[in-house]
């Protein structure tokens, strides 16, 4: 079990920047893949960045080459940078744990935290 709870977010102008952080209650150095998810009312919720247990990322297309997805194991947090933000990129935004054990998969998530960009 982990909790995780994500702060950082608020209101930015177009061009500007955020991070993000996501604070987890116990050690994350052997979670398989943390990652940011966004949502918007009425659209499913879509991958921002994921980072492996190793440091390997990967980013979803909107995003790629505006924001850096990082993990500091010894502070068990996950930071989302974002730069270039545009209003698009507007939405409440969760932090996810992924951990597989053997067979078994599990999932945790943040409450979130609001990003608004304006244009």
């Amino acid at each position: 079990q982990v909790q995780l709870v994500e702060s950082g977010g608020g209101l930015v102008q177009a061009g500007g920047s955020l991070r993000l952080s996501c604070a987890a209650s116990r050690s994350i150095f052997s979670i398989t893949t943390m990652g940011w998810y966004r949502q918007t009312p009425g659209k499913q919720r879509e991958l921002v960045a994921v980072i492996t247990s190793g440091g390997s990322t990967n980013y979803g297309d909107s995003v790629k080459g505006r924001f850096t997805i990082s993990r500091d194991n010894a502070k068990n947090t996950m930071y989302l940078q974002m730069d270039s933000l545009k209003p698009e990129d507007t939405a409440v935004y969760h932090c996810n744990a992924h951990n597989i054990r053997g067979l078994a998969e599990f999932d945790y998530w943040g409450q979130g935290t609001q990003v608004t960009v304006s244009s």
